[in-house]
């Protein structure tokens, strides 16, 4: 029995997850397998290494999004699984905010995050 779970996301962009995942220090893979329960295996198209025995992982689908899969019940067994997915899902969107700033044709001068996780992100022409 599979205990892999897929979750429709809004994220579009492999470049820019791969460097969100690696940003926040994980090791990243691209068309690798996502592990899950008692060995089993699951092919992605990303997949984010975590310590221990599970993976996160992302498949594109015709529509250009990307879904996630895990054993979720196996990754929340030793992170804090809102939590970790939370700061993917914010750093993904500051990264392609910045990637997007850039294409219009602005500087990105200055980065910070405030006391409560919120990003600010000041830029100029």
């Amino acid at each position: 029995m599979s205990h892999f779970s897929t979750i429709k996301t809004q994220i579009t962009d492999a470049e820019i997850l791969i460097k969100s995942l690696q940003d926040l220090g994980f090791t990243v893979g691209a068309s690798a397998q996502v592990r899950g329960h008692n060995g089993l295996r699951l092919q992605a198209d990303v997949v984010a290494v975590l310590p221990g025995h599970y993976d996160l992982g992302w498949t594109k689908n015709a529509d250009g999004t990307f879904d996630l899969v895990a054993d979720l019940w196996g990754v929340a067994k030793q992170h804090n699984q809102q939590q970790l997915l939370d700061s993917i899902n914010q750093k993904y969107a500051v990264n392609k905010t910045i990637a997007e700033i850039k294409r219009l044709g602005y500087n990105l001068t200055k980065q910070t995050v405030q006391e409560d996780g919120t990003v600010k992100l000041i830029v100029q022409r």
